[in-house]
């Protein structure tokens, strides 16, 4: 029973195509969207073969089964694609931590202000944690008041999804993008995606082929070696020459 199950879900996943099509009778729709009619099983495959395309189960689970012509391999590389361009342009979003103590200074508490400022408005959540160390756990007022200023300051991009709350000796918050900056950010995404699927203008991309063809034009060595060979020639000849052993010069 269990291996049955697992076939099935294996079969939903990919289409019965050509043999692998059990009807005896299949409805057929032509490469061009056309309806061919109910026709058997083996015509069909003669019709798809003739073509030079496959037989593709679209909807098994009618009666009599419909079946498609058409390149299945090019139909799944489209389906791939388009598949992976739903994913770059989905908005991922991520929790992002910042960590706050009682005692953060001024300066440092900005700082980290607006770093959750940016990771809201780039569509991220932000997880704002409040650090107690030794006695710091018994003023726990104010990890409060200090998560309320920065809810606060970030009212005007993020909502607080979570409210505080302890856990050991840490106190956080979540917060979130407000519907309008989600919307802004999920629009750049998209923007973005677009961008990439286009590919970089004509111009731009001449140009950055330019370099590339000038290059072996510009290359020319040959001059330095000439220069150093007839410095050793004239070396060679203001040298002594060499008498043999036993000579006298």
């Amino acid at each position: 029973m269990l291996r049955d199950q697992r076939s099935s879900r294996g079969q939903s996943r990919d289409q019965r195509t050509n043999r692998r099509i059990r009807a005896r009778e299949v409805r057929v729709i032509g490469s061009g969207g056309e309806q061919l009619g109910v026709m058997p099983l083996e015509a069909a495959l003669e019709k798809s073969r003739s073509e030079g395309l496959d037989l593709v189960e679209i909807s098994p689970m009618a009666s009599p089964p419909v079946c498609k012509i058409m390149d299945y391999g090019k139909f799944k590389y489209e389906e791939k694609k388009k598949a992976s361009e739903a994913k770059r342009a989905q908005v991922v979003v991520h929790l992002k931590e910042v960590k706050l103590r009682p005692k953060t200074e001024d300066h440092d508490y900005d700082f980290k202000v607006r770093n959750t400022r940016r990771f809201i408005e780039e569509g991220d959540k932000a997880k704002v944690v409040i650090q107690f160390r030794g006695r710091e756990i018994t003023h726990k007022e104010q990890g409060t008041a200090i998560l309320d200023d920065v809810a606060k300051d970030l009212k005007d991009v993020a909502v607080v999804e979570q409210p505080p709350r302890m856990e050991g000796r840490l106190m956080f918050m979540i917060l979130a993008p407000n519907p309008k900056v989600a919307q802004r950010a999920r629009e750049q995404v998209r923007a973005a995606a677009a961008e990439a699927k286009r590919g970089p203008p004509p111009g731009e991309k001449a140009a950055a082929e330019k370099p590339s063809a000038e290059k072996p034009a510009a290359e020319k060595p040959a001059a330095p070696a000439a220069a150093s060979t007839s410095t050793t020639t004239e070396e060679n000849a203001s040298a002594p020459a060499s008498t043999p052993a036993g000579t006298t010069p």
